[in-house]
This record gives C-alpha cells, structure tokens and sequence, in this order.
C-alpha cells in the first residue's frame, strides 16, 4: 500500500457512472486525496473553474457532451491535470483526447494501483517547479540522463546512442510520466513531413530498448501504451 500524501490534493471527478463515484469516494481520501464530484460535463467546467483543482478525472462519455469536448475547453484557459477514464477501446479516441491535451488516461475498468500511479505521475509533471527547466541530469531508476552533456547512463555505464536514438530518449525525458502519442514523437523526432511513417518509430524504439533496457521483450523504463503511443515510466 502507498503512503498517502503530505497534504489535501483536490480532485475534482466528472462522471456520471455511480458505481465510478461511489468506488473513488471510498478509494481516494484515505491516500490524502480531497474529492469533488460533477456528473456532466456543464457541471464539471464549472467545477474546474470555481474549484480549480489540482487534477480532474474525466469521463469521455458524459450525458450532455463528448469528454474531449470538455478537455477542450479546459485547455483554453487552464494546464490543470487531465486523466481520462475512458471504458472506449478505440485507439483513436484516446488519441484525439491526448492530442488535444490530456495529460494520460486509463482504461475501465481499472485498478487502484494503476490509477494512483498515473495520477501521482500526472501530479510530478504539473507540479515540477519552473528551476527543473535548468535541471540537466533527469534519473529514473538505473537510467540517467545528462542533458548537458548529451550522455546516457544505465546502471553508472555510458551507453552510446545515435543522434536520432537520442532525440526520441530526451522526447520521452521530457514529457516523463505522460503518454506521447506515435503522431507527436515522430513529428517532434523527425518532423511534421513524417507523422505517418509509423515504421521509425518501430525500428528506432526497439533499438533505444535494446540499449537502455535489461530484458528489452518486457521494458522497465520505455512502456508500450498499445496503439497510442509509447511512456517513459518514473516509478
């Protein structure tokens, strides 16, 4: 079991499945977590802006409107936190909800672990004071990487990397604990003229995993989010 939190998180929960609710009334205050409840989406904008809480967790199949509706219009005015709980199995949808600006998403039905993982990860990201812009040695796990230098440690050895092996590592460093969709790493890595070129990314990702990765069939740092994207996990 994880130690709960030093201090109250505000959540605020925008779905209108009882069961969910119910579920994370129970789950989430005894790890430090203060909930807040909206079971549309209208109600939920609202909460955000009134409360503005420290993380949402949002339902895309609301009654009144679709849930990328309501990330939307969210991003047009806040960098609040945003974890989909999305019971949709297309691919597509849980792109369209990252790309316009939520933060991860997990799928239903879901377990404890896994989502208070994600929103501890999620929580790191928005939280991570702006003197981190500076910060030029990023460690997770065995993993280290010195963005001053250009150098790469796994377990104190350097381990050589090609520039482009380099570059999508330090996309994922960047965006570290959030899923970065297959469209945003190969646009950010090779370009816009290359968003379509799926197979890059393929290649380069089981070559980046052969060098950073004890056992690369089973990858500690570099996650697969299947048919989405790909993480680089900070537990």
């Amino acid at each position: 079991m994880q130690s709960v939190t030093t201090h109250d998180v505000t959540v605020l929960l925008i779905e209108d499945e009882a069961e969910i609710r119910r579920f994370l009334r129970t789950t989430l205050p005894p790890y430090g977590y203060r909930l807040y409840e909206a079971t549309t989406g209208e109600e939920g904008l609202a909460q955000a802006s009134s409360r503005n809480p420290d993380i949402i967790l949002l339902d895309l199949g609301l009654p009144d409107r679709d849930g990328t509706e309501v990330i939307r219009q969210i991003r047009a005015w806040a960098t609040i936190p945003i974890l989909v709980l999305s019971a949709r199995d297309q691919e597509q949808v849980k792109v369209a909800a990252l790309d316009l600006g939520a933060d991860d998403y997990v799928t239903k039905p879901f377990g404890v672990e896994e989502l208070l993982a994600r929103m501890r990860a999620a929580l790191r990201h928005a939280n991570r004071p702006a003197g981190d812009a500076v910060e030029t040695v990023c460690t997770f796990g065995d993993l280290s990487v010195d963005l001053e230098r250009r150098q790469v440690f796994v377990s104190g050895t350097e381990v050589h990397l090609t520039p482009i092996e380099y570059k999508l590592l330090t996309t994922l460093v960047r965006y570290a604990g959030k899923v970065v969709t297959h469209r945003q790493l190969l646009k950010e890595v090779w370009g816009p003229l290359h968003v379509e070129e799926g197979h890059y990314l393929r290649v380069y990702m089981r070559q980046l995993r052969n060098k950073v990765e004890a056992n690369p069939a089973q990858p500690r740092h570099l996650v697969t989010e299947l048919g989405v994207g790909y993480r680089l996990r900070t537990e």
